[in-house]
């Protein structure tokens, strides 16, 4: 015996509206289609399932058998495809994340906050380094996605590399002290003069502002050197000197002011990357948008110190350490 879901579709339809045409009106089928299901489906189970007349169809005994067999296995195959599509629908699965220390304490907080309420069942795993290190995970199939800061240079041409966003680097001091200037921007050579919470030379931060200081040819003064985004911010609040941060970091931050550098080229590129030869799972496809939905919310409510990137530079850079 060979029936198929369209056939059982066909003749669960006919014995609900008992006429031929009217149910295949309502499956959009063409009526002789429809038709030749049900005869095929009869001959298949070699006995006739409607009496068929003028003024409608009724079930015969073989069709009422039939029908509450075929209403269970409709809906047990309608089962199997809701189940499908919660796996596809993000009830199931797991997400790789990478990102810069400086973008898990503000875009990923926010953007893993956005996610887990919409999908809560799905697994979310979170690598913290700087962008090269991400970049090395992500091409060795560790990460699904990775947000990175970008420069110049070109990329391995295995990943596809998105820009999300340009961001400011701004001086922050703690809000328990006297402003650092009285007006909206600092220069850097007045920066360089002020007691400074430095990162870790493992930073892209570090590297970015040494070389700016280098190349006004400013020293700048160190009073705690070596820490972690978590710390720097902290010990700003303290009181124990300003730091060199990116805009978005100050979200939710009371405890601390901000001044835009003048005349300033400290900027960064904030991107996504992905491996360029593997499409993502439902899950992954998902984060992409909540990334870039969350991006955008950010740059539209940091007002100046940050913009949408231009995707259509094209695209992609690599990333230093």
């Amino acid at each position: 015996m060979v029936m198929n879901l369209e056939q059982l579709r066909a003749f669960v339809e006919v014995a609900q509206v008992g006429n031929f045409t009217r149910a295949a009106e309502n499956l959009h089928l063409a009526q002789p289609s429809l038709s030749r299901q049900i005869t095929t489906l009869e001959q298949d189970l070699g006995a006739e399932l409607f009496h068929r007349a003028r003024r409608g169809s009724t079930l015969t005994v073989a069709g009422e058998s039939l029908l509450p067999l075929a209403r269970r296995m409709l809906a047990d195959a309608d089962s199997v495809r809701r189940e499908l599509a919660e796996l596809a629908g993000l009830q199931r699965g797991r997400v790789r994340l990478g990102a810069t220390p400086t973008l898990c304490v503000s875009l990923v907080a926010e953007v893993f906050t956005a996610f887990h309420a919409a999908h809560p069942a799905i697994e979310l795993q979170l690598s913290e380094h700087g962008s090269r290190r991400l970049l090395e995970e992500l091409g060795a199939g560790e990460l699904d996605l990775a947000l990175v800061t970008t420069s110049d240079s070109a990329p391995p041409e295995r990943f596809t590399v998105t820009p999300l966003l340009v961001e400011e680097l701004v001086v922050i001091s703690s809000r328990s002290a006297p402003p650092v200037t009285d007006g909206d921007t600092i220069a850097l050579a007045d920066v360089a003069a002020l007691p400074q919470v430095v990162f870790s030379r493992a930073y892209d931060l570090r590297a970015a502002t040494d070389a700016a200081f280098r190349a006004a040819g400013l020293t700048p003064r160190a009073a705690v050197e070596g820490a972690e985004m978590d710390a720097v911010l902290r010990f700003v609040e303290r009181g124990l000197g300003v730091a060199i941060v990116p805009a978005m970091v100050l979200v939710e931050r009371p405890g601390l002011r901000a001044v835009r550098l003048r005349d300033s080229t400290l900027t960064r590129t904030i991107s996504m990357a992905r491996p360029a030869d593997m499409a993502p799972t439902a899950a992954v496809a998902v984060m992409q948008r909540t990334i870039a939905h969350t991006a955008a919310e950010l740059a539209a409510a940091a007002g100046e110190t940050m913009r949408p990137a231009d995707v259509d530079r094209g695209a992609a850079r690599s990333s230093s350490p």
